[in-house]
């Protein structure tokens, strides 16, 4: 094994400060749905709020740091080895069996990943955003009045804003889940804390390789 600096300074600091916004949203987001109380409703709509300004301002940073270090190519789609992903997660993990696409600085995302962040960020988080600015802002002063969007009633954005934090919360599960999938169960979560994940040498495969050819 030998280390390879995948993550860089900003990546992570952009990963930790979503994944935190998230979750504080999440939790107070349900506590707004009455779920349960802890800072209590008008505590928890202030703090929600924020958090989701704050989200929004960190969305804008990251959409100029993909397009400007290029990094937006990592979610480009393929079904390529797509198949034998899924196959990994599901059963090949279980048997110890080896993973069967190689990460590299310039391929960070296997093909599943590629396709489950694409939807987070082209399908969910526009979704929660767009629902969540109309929730916030159907009312709104103008010219010493206060006017409001022209809804009639606001259940079906409230609908589609619980909808998308439902998704939301079931992509913050598999995300978990993913983290554990490493050569160790830690690993993953080390090289977003370091920057450096430990990656076969090219030796080792061409010798793994060999191996397989031999064996056929």
């Amino acid at each position: 094994m030998e280390k390879v600096y995948i993550y860089d300074t900003f990546n992570r600091i952009w990963h930790w400060a979503q994944a935190a916004l998230i979750i504080f949203l999440m939790i107070t987001g349900f506590e707004i749905h009455g779920t349960y109380t802890f800072f209590g409703y008008e505590t928890a709509v202030q703090w929600h709020n924020i958090a989701a300004i704050s989200f929004i301002v960190l969305i804008i940073l990251a959409i100029f740091w993909h397009f400007t270090s290029g990094t937006w190519r990592q979610y480009i789609p393929t079904t390529k080895q797509l198949i034998a992903q899924i196959k990994y997660y599901t059963t090949d993990i279980f048997q110890n069996k080896p993973h069967p696409v190689k990460r590299t600085v310039l391929s960070k995302l296997n093909p599943l990943q590629k396709l489950v962040y694409l939807g987070f960020k082209i399908l969910i988080i526009p979704v929660m955003v767009s629902t969540g600015l109309m929730y916030m802002y159907y009312r709104y002063p103008m010219n010493g009045q206060v006017q409001s969007l022209d809804f009639t009633t606001l259940e079906p954005i409230a609908v589609l804003h619980t909808l998308g934090a439902f998704l939301l919360v079931q992509f913050f599960i598999a995300h978990i889940y993913l983290i554990t999938t490493g050569h160790t169960i830690s690993s993953n979560l080390k090289a977003m804390i370091t920057g450096y994940e430990e990656l076969e040498s090219e030796e080792d495969e061409t010798e793994k390789d060999k191996e397989l050819i031999h064996e056929k």
